[in-house]
């Protein structure tokens, strides 16, 4: 117990893996494994699958913003419909004492823990029901349902007491999988319980900074580019950041001013292409989120990277195709976040091509993993940097001091899609 009280002290590790879950304990470290899943379900086209995603998102996040300034309820005037992505991560928590353990979606871009989506809710010795009801829309389903706090294990030793979680009783959108483990920002939560609508609901990260567990309110996540369904590609960090995992220093944006990217993980960025420098985006706010596969940026942005790429699209998958010519000219896609430029590689740009016919598309064929999400820019909401951005940088999710950060890794400039 003594061992554990030290390790409890130290940054707690999510590991993304495929094999069977096992905690690991490495002296100054707990590893939890989430496994990842790439279905396409919900969608011939998973491109538009994500746009409508996106759309979802950005109304979302308008409709909280519109009706918090009128005080009103944003989960009242809000309806999602379901659309699924490609890429999810689950992660095996425990709820209860003794604890049922659920498979949850591992989100940034959303704030809420529950469960019932799939398993239904255990109630044990620890389970206390709340005078609430709880509701939650996302860009890729919905759930409503009651709120309990319970004890929550994300791992042996790992045990919050007392952390709300939603019970649903509806869901949609969340096939094969019990329910999310919600780490964005804490007001994602506002408006999602009824009486107490403007109640802010304590995050998992939260309770762990307050009650001593981690030293920092702050996620480092970690992913490497997946060319297979069977490898480990990644790691959570809560607390802090694995200095292992990127090189040189971390670069912090504050979260954006601008409605509605404000609502989530929002910062400011421009990108522009290659050794010229060629606009395709002028700094504008968007949004870093896990939840999303691609790199989607607004229509009139997409037009002139595909303009700058040569690029054509592809019916099959709905992302843009390259000839082999066109990929041996293709240049660094840069994205310029508070006075620092990350490269987008040109390998990075693309889709992992041993995946191909995962999504639909042709063996052998060059796929870009830059989409539109559908609207012009001045939308509030002009890009999503999805799993495909996170893949080739470390990114800090960092509650205290309201920034995200990002680092280069050893993946940066990998070739291996």
């Amino acid at each position: 117990m003594a061992k554990f009280s030290a390790l409890l002290s130290a940054l707690v590790l999510v590991s993304v893996v495929y094999a069977t879950p096992v905690v690991q304990i490495n002296e100054s470290i707990i590893t939890v494994p989430i496994a990842k899943k790439i279905a396409l379900t919900g969608s011939a086209n998973f491109v538009e699958a994500e746009r409508q995603r996106a759309q979802k998102i950005i109304a979302h996040g308008k409709a909280k913003a519109a009706a918090r300034a009128q005080g009103l309820s944003a989960a009242a005037v809000v309806g999602v419909p379901v659309t699924n992505g490609v890429v999810t991560y689950t992660a095996s928590v425990g709820v209860g004492s003794p604890a049922t353990q659920y498979d949850l979606l591992i989100d940034t871009g959303s704030s809420n823990t529950w469960v019932g989506a799939g398993k239904a809710y255990v109630k044990t010795s620890t389970s206390v029901q709340t005078k609430d009801k709880v509701s939650v829309t996302y860009g890729s389903g919905s759930f409503s349902g009651t709120e309990f706090t319970d004890t929550v294990t994300l791992a042996s030793g790992l045990v919050i007491p007392g952390q709300s979680i939603g019970v649903a009783s509806t869901s949609t959108g969340f096939s094969g999988v019990d329910g999310i483990l919600g780490i964005g920002p804490v007001d994602l939560t506002s408006d999602t319980l009824s009486p107490d609508t403007n109640a802010l609901i304590p995050t998992v990260t939260d309770n762990l900074f307050t009650n001593g567990v981690i030293s920092s309110n702050e996620i480092g996540i970690s992913f490497e580019p997946t060319t297979t369904s069977s490898i480990t590609n990644g790691e959570l960090t809560f607390g802090g950041t694995d200095s292992s995992k990127f090189t040189g220093s971390i670069t912090f944006a504050p979260i954006t001013g601008t409605s509605p990217a404000n609502e989530f993980w929002g910062i400011n960025e421009s990108i522009t292409y290659g050794t010229s420098n060629t606009a395709i985006l002028s700094s504008t706010a968007g949004i870093v989120d896990t939840g999303t596969t691609l790199i989607l940026i607004s229509s009139d942005a997409f037009s002139r990277y595909q303009k700058a790429t040569g690029a054509t699209a592809d019916r099959a998958t709905g992302l843009l195709k390259l000839t082999t010519a066109n990929l041996n000219k293709l240049q660094n896609l840069n994205f310029n976040i508070n006075g620092v430029t990350f490269e987008l590689t040109p390998n990075a740009q693309l889709f992992p091509r041993s995946l191909n016919t995962q999504i639909g598309g042709t063996a052998g064929n060059n796929y870009l993993v830059v989409a539109s999400i559908g609207t012009p820019t001045g939308e509030g909401l002009d890009f999503i940097n999805g799993y495909a951005f996170l893949e080739r940088f470390y990114s800090v999710f960092d509650t205290a001091n309201k920034r995200v950060g990002f680092a280069t890794t050893p993946f940066t400039t990998a070739t291996s899609n």
